[in-house]
C-alpha cells in the first residue's frame, strides 16, 4: 500500500502549507520533516514511540505532526490550554517519551519538551516511504463528557482509508487548497485539515486564530478554496459578511463550504446560501471513527441532514438491544442522494435508532482501557456511537442527539433535543439554543431550553412557537435566557454545564 503522504516522497515545488506569513513547498516540507525525524532518532526514539505535540499556532506544529505520521511515530496532541488535572491524566495514560513544541509551553515542566525549529538545508536522511500498515499514528482524547477523557488510538490505515472516502465524496484533489482556523488537537483540524490536504497532494492554509477577516483574506488569496469550519464560525462569518460585502465575496469564491463537529442551524444554512449561492456541505463523525457520513459535492445538501454513509462505511440504526430497527434499510455507502431540493426526501423517515458503524476507518480501541473498548466495539467490528438518528428513504441521516444526554423521556414520549433546538432557532428572535431534560415528578423529565436572544421575546411565545412547529408534547416547559452558551473550542455546547445551572 502507498505511504500516507505520497507527495513527501516525490515532492514538487508547489506550495504545501501556509501558517500566517510563513509557507513551505512540498519539497521544503519533505526536507523539514526529514530533519525533524532525524532529531528524534538522535535522541533514541524509534517508530511506534509516542510523542506529545503541543498544538501551538506555528508552522513547526504542522511539520511535527506530518513528520511523525510519515516516520511511524505516534503523536499525542496536547492543547497548551489544558489544566493541570487534564494534562496529568493524558500524560499518565499515554506516557509519551517526550514532547515537541515551537516554543517552551507554560506547562513545560510536566514533560520533557524538545523545542523545534524548521531546517531547510539538505543533509538529513530522507524519510523512507513507509507503507500504510494499520499501525498507530495518533492518540486523540475524547471530550470526557461521560468521565475522564479516553485516548482513542487512530491508525494510519484509519486515516488513509477515511481521507480517500472523503476525496471521492468531495471531489477532493491536488488542486484544492484547504483553509481552516481549527485547533490541531481534534479530528477536524488535524486529520481532515492537515493530513487530508497533504494526502491529496494539495495545500493547506491554516489560520491559527479565527477571525472573519483573516478567514476571508485566506479564501480570497487561495480562491477557489475549500473551507472547513464549525457552525459557530459560520454563524460569525455570516454576521460579518452581512455587513461587509468583501467578506461575502470571499465566501462566494469557495469551492466547498464544509461544516462539522456540531449541527449547522437551518437559519445559518439559509444565510450562507443567500450570501454565497451555495449550500453548506455537512458531515458527521466522531474521534473514534473519523468521518462516517457526508453530503456529496454534487448531491443534495439538505439543512439538518449529514448525508448518507461514505462509500466503504457500513451503517445501521439499532435499538437499545443493538438490534437493527425496523425499516432502517441498513445500506452501506448508498451514494449521492437524488435531487437538490432543500427539504426532506419524500416518504417517511425511519424510527430513531443509535448509529452503529463498521469499516476500515474505525479506531483500534482506547489506550489502556479494554473495558471501555469492549463497551462500544463488538466482536464483529461494529462501533456503537451513542448518537441517535433517523434515516430518510434515500439514505440520508438526520442526527437527533446523544443517546445518553439528548433523548428526553417526557410524559411517556421520547423527544430529541436536537429537533426542539432546531425549532427554537427558526424563531427570528433566537440566536442560539440548547435543550436538556431535567427531572420532573409528573413527566419523568421536562424539557428545559436555554436560549440566547437577539431581540426581546416572551418565554411563552417560544413555547407556543415550538408547539406549533412540532408536536405539542415537545414544547419546552421551562425557558431560560442566558447571555451565551458554554461551548468547547470546537463550538459544541457543554450541556453538563447547563445541567449544573
Amino acid at each position: 500500500m502507498e505511504p500516507l503522504f505520497p507527495s513527501l516522497h516525490a515532492p514538487s515545488d508547489q506550495p504545501a502549507v501556509w501558517v500566517g506569513d510563513r509557507a513551505l513547498t512540498h519539497r521544503e516540507l519533505a526536507i523539514a520533516c526529514a530533519h525533524h525525524a532525524a532529531a528524534l532518532a538522535a535522541r533514541g526514539l524509534a517508530a511506534g514511540d509516542r510523542i506529545g505535540v503541543w498544538t501551538q499556532p506555528a508552522l513547526e506544529t504542522v511539520v511535527a505532526f506530518v513528520a511523525h505520521a510519515a516516520a511511524g511515530y505516534v503523536s499525542v496532541p496536547l492543547d497548551p490550554k489544558l489544566g493541570e488535572l487534564e494534562l496529568g491524566h493524558i500524560l499518565g495514560n499515554a506516557a509519551p517519551r517526550l514532547a515537541v513544541a515551537a516554543e517552551a509551553p507554560r506547562a513545560a515542566a510536566a514533560i520533557e519538551t524538545l523545542t523545534t525549529s524548521i531546517t531547510l538545508l539538505p543533509g538529513a536522511p530522507p524519510l523512507p516511504a513507509r507503507a500504510v500498515r494499520g499501525e498507530p499514528a495518533l492518540v486523540l482524547y475524547t471530550s470526557g463528557t461521560t468521565g475522564a477523557p479516553k485516548g482513542a488510538v487512530i491508525t494510519d490505515r484509519n486515516i488513509a482509508s477515511n481521507l480517500d472516502m472523503l476525496a471521492r465524496a468531495w471531489a477532493w484533489t491536488a488542486r484544492d487548497v484547504v483553509v481552516h482556523a481549527l485547533p490541531l488537537f481534534h479530528v477536524h483540524g488535524l486529520v481532515l485539515g492537515v493530513f487530508g490536504s497533504l494526502r491529496r497532494g494539495g495545500a493547506l492554509c491554516w489560520v491559527p486564530r479565527f477571525s472573519p477577516e483573516d478567514v476571508g483574506a485566506a479564501l480570497t488569496a487561495h480562491a477557489p478554496a475549500v473551507l472547513f469550519a464549525v457552525p459557530t464560525m459560520y454563524h460569525r462569518l455570516c454576521e460579518a459578511a452581512e455587513q461587509r460585502p468583501a467578506l461575502a465575496g470571499a465566501l462566494r469564491s469557495a469551492r466547498l463550504l464544509v461544516s462539522g463537529s456540531a449541527p449547522l442551524s437551518v437559519a445559518d444554512h439559509r444565510r450562507l446560501e443567500h450570501l454565497t449561492g451555495q449550500r453548506a456541505l455537512e458531515r458527521y463523525g466522531l474521534t473514534e471513527t473519523l468521518i462516517n457520513c457526508s453530503t456529496r459535492h454534487d448531491g443534495d445538501r439538505r439543512a439538518g441532514s449529514v448525508g448518507p454513509p461514505l462509500d466503504g462505511v457500513e451503517l445501521r440504526l439499532v435499538d437499545d438491544a443493538r438490534a437493527t430497527i425496523p425499516g432502517d434499510g441498513s445500506a452501506d455507502g448508498p451514494g449521492d442522494g437524488p435531487g437538490d431540493a432543500p427539504g426532506a426526501a419524500a416518504g417517511a423517515a425511519s424510527e430513531p435508532g443509535e448509529i452503529a458503524v463498521r469499516g476500515p476507518h474505525v479506531f483500534a480501541g482506547y489506550l489502556g482501557n479494554e473495558a471501555a473498548t469492549r463497551a462500544v466495539l463488538d466482536d464483529e467490528g461494529w462501533f456503537y456511537t451513542g448518537d441517535v438518528a433517523t434515516r430518510d428513504p434515500d439514505g440520508e441521516l438526520r442526527i437527533i442527539g446523544r443517546r445518553s444526554t439528548d433523548i428526553i423521556k417526557c410524559g411517556g414520549f421520547k423527544v430529541g433535543a436536537g429537533e426542539v433546538e432546531a425549532a427554537l432557532l427558526e424563531h427570528p428572535a433566537i440566536a442560539e439554543a440548547a435543550v436538556i431534560g431535567a427531572p420532573d415528578p409528573d413527566l419523568g423529565e421536562r424539557i428545559v431550553a436555554f436560549v440566547v436572544a437577539r431581540a426581546p421575546v416572551d418565554a411563552r411565545a417560544l413555547e407556543d412557537h415550538v408547539a406549533s412547529r412540532l408536536s405539542p408534547h415537545k414544547r419546552p416547559r421551562d425557558v431560560r435566557f442566558v447571555e451565551a452558551l458554554p461551548r468547547t473550542p470546537l463550538g459544541k455546547v457543554q450541556k453538563t454545564r447547563l445541567r449544573a445551572l
